[in-house]
Parts: C-alpha cells; structure tokens; sequence
C-alpha cells in the first residue's frame, strides 16, 4: 500500500466537502477510491488493470461513473477556482482530444450526445478553455471535435471571471468577441488577422505570455485516459479532466 499514490490527507480534506453523503452502509474508504481513480486516468489502465491495493476495479468503476452523473467532479473543480479569487488575466484557446474506437464506436442518432465529430484528423473531442495568469484552467467546454473555435467562445464568454485583460490567438480575432470582453470589462490582447484592412494593435511584449495555456493543455493531455478519449459517455470524459485539472493545478 506504501506504493500505491495516495492524495494527502490535506488535500482529501479540501474536496471531501463536496461528497455526497453516505447513506446505509458505511462507504469504502474515500481516500483510496478517489486515489485509485487519478491512478487510472492518469496511467490509461482499463479499470480491471487497476492495483490491487485500491481495492475492486469494480468498485473504483461504480464510484466514478456515479459521481459523474452527479456533477461531483465540477463542483469540485468550479468551487476550488472560485477559492482562488478573480484573475488578473485570462488566456483562451482549444485542443482536440483523439477518440479511441472504443469511445466512437455505436454512435447512433437518438443517443445522449458524446460530444464526439469528424474532422480531417479523424474522430476526436475538442476541449475549450480558458485559463488564468499563472497557466491554471478557470473555465473548460468539451464540444464535437468539428466546432469552432469561435463558437466555443461564444457559449464560454458569459462564464468568464471578472479579468482586467484576455489574451488569444489571431483565430479569436472578431468584432463580436471583441465587443463582448470590453463590455464585460476585460480589453482584448488578439493579434489581427489578415482580412482586417485596418489591423488593430495589440501589446506584444504582454501576448508572449500566451504560451501558458498551450503548456496547460499539454499538461492535461499528459494524462493518458484524455490525450486519447476512452469514454464514451460525455459527462464521464469531462470528469476525467475536471479530475485531472483538479489534482494538476489546484491541489499541490
């Protein structure tokens, strides 16, 4: 058991607020469940491949799957943000997440959407995020892999945090987006793109800093069960990222 990676009990004692309670019988050990969890996603096991030491796979399987549909895993990552306070800065851009054939595979009309399309790289997921000054993730939207980025923007605009400035890649460049950071009072740092006659100036020295949003998908995407998308239920992969941003950058 010495072996297995454990979350510290400092760090349990952050997100057990945000369990649901225990009702009948006395729940397996939380501590372990949740450790073996991460250890699952982070290494890109199949459930039945998990170490013995934290207990059935079974059991491991049913937790997560049913703290998922429950939103567990959010609330968790929302309310942990929310203790950081407000943001100086914000950063946004998106990446796709390749689909496994076991995640794509019986896709069929009618279903509970999977937030799984085609584009020229096959079929793959995209993950929508908006990150703060130090690189953390604040905001996240996971969408088919063929929606934009602008689209992606638009349905995260009103979910920003209050910020003095944003910062994103000319493919971001658009009146409208433009138009809705300044109302809400953050002043876009976009370079312009080529079609603009009039390209509008951005602050250069502050853009290079852009680099820590790439560097925090690179570090999710590190994580093996979501650099290759496994699950085929929507809200189960997006608790995988919630968990993996959790215990990435909001509780070392």
């Amino acid at each position: 058991m010495a072996e297995l990676f454990l979350l510290s009990r400092t760090q349990m004692r952050r997100i057990e607020p945000f369990f649901p309670r225990s009702r009948g019988l006395l729940r397996v050990d939380d501590r372990r469940v949740i450790s073996g969890i991460v250890y699952v996603i982070r290494h890109g096991l199949q459930w039945r491949d998990a170490p013995r030491g934290y207990g059935p796979h079974k059991t491991l399987y049913n937790r997560f799957v049913r703290w998922s549909r429950l939103g567990v895993f959010e609330r968790i990552f929302a309310a942990l943000v929310a203790k950081a306070g407000e943001p100086d800065r914000l950063m946004i851009d998106a990446t796709h997440l390749k689909a496994h054939r076991t995640a794509a595979s019986l896709l069929k009309k009618g279903v509970p959407p999977r937030r799984i399309g085609r584009t020229k790289g096959g079929l793959n997921s995209k993950l929508h995020a908006v990150c703060d000054g130090q690189g953390r993730p604040v905001v996240m939207l996971l969408s088919e892999g063929q929606m934009s980025d602008h689209k992606g923007a638009a349905i995260i605009l009103p979910a920003l945090p209050p910020a003095r400035e944003l910062l994103a890649d000319r493919g971001y460049d658009s009146n409208w987006f433009r138009a809705g950071l300044m109302k809400r009072g953050i002043a876009p740092c976009i370079p312009s793109t080529r079609s603009r006659s009039i390209p509008i100036a951005h602050d250069k020295e502050l853009y290079r800093q852009r680099h820590r949003v790439e560097n925090m998908f690179g570090r999710i995407k590190d994580w093996r069960r979501i650099g290759t998308r496994y699950d085929r239920c929507a809200h189960t992969f997006f608790s995988a990222i919630c968990i993996a941003a959790i215990v990435t950058f909001w509780l070392w």
